[in-house]
């Protein structure tokens, strides 16, 4: 394509130092050029933050509210033209990606919205002490390739609101829609306030070790997560990690397989089933096993997979070169372990396309079960007990979400007490509003977004204590 993609560094838009090919994942051919900072770059970057920080932090609610307002006004000015790069660059069928774009404006909205009020701890003739909770500074937002603008704006809406200022850092294989926000803002906030740095992933290090940032909020696997929070350790930085998944869908023994199937099918295959919150491995009551894997198998033989730009396509492909090699490893010893009940192998065509799989009667030890494998192969298992199950599923290292599938919701919601995870859902998936807070259990995350609780996470309580009189 003929744009030319710039990075935003202290209100202009510039070249990179060098630059970088973006791959379309439907045709695994280039389309695209991206800019790529350096280590100056960065640097520049972290120092007009810095800059342009106090006068941000200074501004009131309403005044930040209605930067917001207008930089939502900005991106949705650009709608489609957003949604269609989004799925060049990553994949997702066009009405996903409309989806997103539609929820990127809409968060912004929502964050635009709230405020944190003091809250008065003590009122009395003699004293005064209320908490109040103040900005920490320049934020990291660093953001993975399956969601490239939702996963940015809540991280970034939250922090400007509340005083912050932010320098995005997306994932190399889609920076494209983020550094399309940055023009977006360019025209809108302040130099400095919101800033855009693309790099193929060598320059994560130096911005979350960085002294200049105050909080690093990244979205990404465990492992990387680890390393972020390592690099946080020096100078004591504030962050947020939302880490993998391996989500499981539950159903229980009251349960209608044909209800239950499309939307566990659903929940499992969005976006290719690159979502940190996806189902990832169903268990299913022996005696229902037959009837769910069949109905899953039959859904994966009629979905359309496609190109994302291609009018019907449900399923579009895996996103990058790397986790398509990964699925097709996956596949290769499910086919020796298990048995495939549709699928199991890639699709004969350019791109990166796995078939829709289901795979049955795998071992718990199985890689498919124990990893998260972040594509559309989903592992049915068996269980006698639902306490076994239980038991099988809490001993995942993660513990991100989770669904339970019932004929009764309050039976379902007390199973759901004992699935240790973050989220757990009952008969739906994927709501997520963003009033309401999530983040993961054990190693699938620290701290949280959205909500309150995602606000609160920007910044620092501080309590003023006043002796009257």
């Amino acid at each position: 394509m003929d744009h030319a993609f710039r990075l935003l560094i202290d209100g202009a838009l510039v070249d990179g130092a060098g630059a970088m090919p973006v791959i379309n994942p439907a045709t695994g051919q280039v389309f695209a050029t991206a800019p790529r900072a350096d280590a100056g770059q960065l640097d520049a970057a972290v120092a007009a933050a810095g800059r342009a920080f106090p006068g941000w932090a200074a501004r009131s609610y309403a005044e930040r509210r209605a930067f917001l307002e207008r930089f939502a006004d900005g991106v949705e000015a650009r709608f489609e033209e957003l949604a269609r790069l989004m799925t060049l660059e990553q994949g997702k069928p066009l009405d996903q990606a409309r989806f997103e774009v539609g929820g990127t404006i809409a968060g912004l909205r929502w964050f635009a919205a709230q405020e944190i009020a003091p809250h008065i701890i003590r009122d009395t003739p003699s004293e005064r002490i209320t908490e109040h909770r103040s900005p920490l500074g320049v934020v990291a937002a660093i953001t993975p390739w399956n969601f490239p603008l939702i996963l940015l704006v809540v991280k970034l809406a939250p922090a400007l609101i509340t005083g912050n200022v932010v320098i995005a850092k997306p994932a190399p294989t889609t920076p494209l829609t983020t550094l399309m926000l940055g023009e977006v803002a360019a025209d809108i906030l302040p130099p400095g306030v919101f800033q855009t740095l693309a790099d193929a992933n060598d320059l994560g290090g130096a911005l979350t070790s960085h002294p200049g940032i105050a909080h690093v909020s990244f979205t990404g696997s465990t492992a990387t997560g680890k390393k972020v929070l390592a690099n946080t350790a020096d100078t004591l930085k504030r962050f947020t990690l939302e880490l993998g998944g391996n989500d499981a869908a539950l159903v229980l023994d009251d349960a209608d397989v044909t209800k239950v199937a499309p939307a566990i099918f659903g929940a499992a295959m969005v976006n290719a089933g690159q979502v940190c919150l996806a189902a990832k491995r169903v268990y299913a009551p022996r005696a229902m096993y037959d009837d769910l894997c069949d109905a899953l198998g039959d859904l994966a033989r009629a979905a359309v997979v496609g190109d994302g730009l291609d009018q019907g396509s449900q399923i579009g492909p895996v996103q990058n070169a790397a986790q398509y090699a990964k699925l097709i490893d996956y596949l290769a010893e499910a086919r020796e372990q298990g048995r495939i009940v549709a699928g199991g192998a890639a699709i004969e065509r350019e791109g990166y396309f796995i078939a829709p799989t289901i795979v049955r009667d795998l071992p718990d030890d199985a890689r498919l079960v124990r990893e998260e494998q972040f594509g559309p192969v989903l592992p049915v298992l068996p269980y006698d007990d639902l306490g076994e199950a239980v038991a099988a599923i809490n001993a995942s290292e993660y513990g991100l979400g989770g669904t339970i599938w019932t004929g009764d919701a309050e039976r379902g919601e007390r199973v759901a007490m004992l699935i240790d995870s973050g989220t757990v859902w009952v008969n739906r998936h994927l709501d997520l509003p963003f009033d309401v807070a999530f983040g993961g259990a054990k190693q699938s995350g620290l701290g949280r977004q959205q909500g309150m609780e995602g606000l609160l996470e920007f910044t620092q309580a501080k309590i003023i204590n006043v002796a009257k009189g």
